[in-house]
């Protein structure tokens, strides 16, 4: 059966990070589409800023500086999400405080939680607005700069907000995670922020996908034992689960 739409993209991207370019025959054999759907595929992505094409494939343009579109990430990994939503939910309990990030995964985890009677500050516009028909959350927002087209909020407002205040769970996501540079983040404003929600809460969560264990972004957040606990989704080896428990406190596997 051929992939839908939204794990052709992901598969194809997935492809080029790791061989950094195809030709649009090796994407059509890999993904079993033909090669006209994945000229349109690809035509997509490089609409998105993540890949640019040459004649016969295309090649991918991000690095550890370069931050793809959140159009582009929540199209990436949706299952391994979903189940870190539903693993973050089941260690809340109502009436706490939290702190939830920004990005896809933090937009997934507040779909999760609009039912449930929680005070949350959402570091983004868009993770708010995902509780928008909800009639048990309370918001807490903070002030501070919206990033364009992330809308996550950063700057000294909004450090200094997170500074003032005591909040039960961070739910931090992260850009990349590995055991020599623990968490790390593509923008310098969203690192920095993250960090004073680490000091803000009395026990961080860290909820990431296996896609991003090995991978490095630009700005550093904080080591890997920093975390209460760190929950994870998607294929792990023995051998990277082994180095993720003996480096973090706690390891949650979400199903």
């Amino acid at each position: 059966m051929a992939p839908r739409k939204n794990e052709r993209l992901q598969q194809v991207v997935e492809i080029l990070r790791r061989n950094e370019q195809a030709t649009v025959s090796e994407l059509a054999l890999t993904v079993r589409v033909t090669e006209m759907t994945i000229r349109r595929d690809l035509e997509l992505l490089e609409k998105d800023g993540v890949l640019e094409r040459f004649h016969g494939g295309a090649r991918l343009i991000v690095s550890s500086s370069y931050e793809p579109l959140l159009s582009v990430r929540s199209k990436m990994h949706v299952e391994e999400k979903r189940a870190l939503a539903r693993t973050v939910a089941s260690v809340l309990r109502d009436g706490e405080t939290v702190i939830l990030d920004g990005g896809s995964t933090g937009v997934t985890i507040a779909e999760e939680l609009k039912s449930r009677r929680l005070t949350v500050c959402p570091l983004s516009l868009r993770v708010a607005w995902a509780f928008e028909q909800s009639t048990s959350v309370t918001l807490l927002m903070p002030p501070g700069a919206a990033r364009a087209g992330e809308l996550s909020l950063s700057g000294p407002e909004t450090i200094d907000y997170l500074g003032r205040h005591h909040f039960d769970h961070y739910v931090m996501t992260a850009s990349g995670f590995s055991i020599s540079s623990g968490f790390t983040e593509w923008n310098t404003d969203d690192a920095a922020v993250k960090r004073a929600a680490l000091t803000g809460a009395k026990r961080t969560i860290a909820a990431v996908d296996t896609s991003k264990f090995g991978q490095d972004a630009f700005a550093s957040i904080c080591d890997l034992s920093a975390p209460a606990s760190v929950a994870v989704s998607g294929p792990l080896t023995t051998e990277e689960e082994e180095q993720i428990r003996r480096a973090s406190m706690t390891l949650l596997i979400a199903d």
